[in-house]
């Protein structure tokens, strides 16, 4: 999946690559690919970091596409969803995310405690539910 990083506190994933093993056909014979023995990161030029309180997801037989953003309560019901970035997955890599995700919060919740959910859902009138 990828390396992990120590940073004093718990393991982190520091990156994610498509798990999915290349297949070549040779004569019926399904062979895996050899995994490479170093992953390079470098950073493009467009690179930034924000923080995001909030993630819209939508999925199609393709695709998954996160929406990262944040959300603000304004007076009254009024909420607000101000995205800054969209993200397009294969369900490959959707999935190898899910697999990264679960482990660094094991991890965490190892190391911090258990983290709690107190509102599932802060969007008033949102009838999404979230499974813990």
């Amino acid at each position: 999946m990828g390396t992990l990083e120590r940073d004093g506190r718990f393991a982190r994933q520091s990156h994610m690559h498509n798990t999915d093993m290349e297949q070549k056909p040779t004569s019926g014979i399904v062979q895996e690919q050899p995994q490479p023995d170093k992953v390079r990161v470098v950073r493009a030029d467009e690179y930034r970091e924000d923080y995001a309180n909030s993630v819209q997801v939508n999925v199609s037989v393709w695709d998954f596409f996160l929406q990262f953003g944040r959300l603000t309560v304004g007076t009254g019901s009024e909420v607000t969803f101000s995205s800054f970035v969209g993200v397009y997955m294969s369900p490959q890599q959707a999935k190898a995310l899910h697999l990264v995700l679960a482990q660094n919060v094991a991890q965490y919740e190892s190391a911090f405690g258990k983290i709690r959910i107190d509102n599932p859902s802060p969007v008033p009138g949102d009838q999404r539910t979230i499974v813990q």
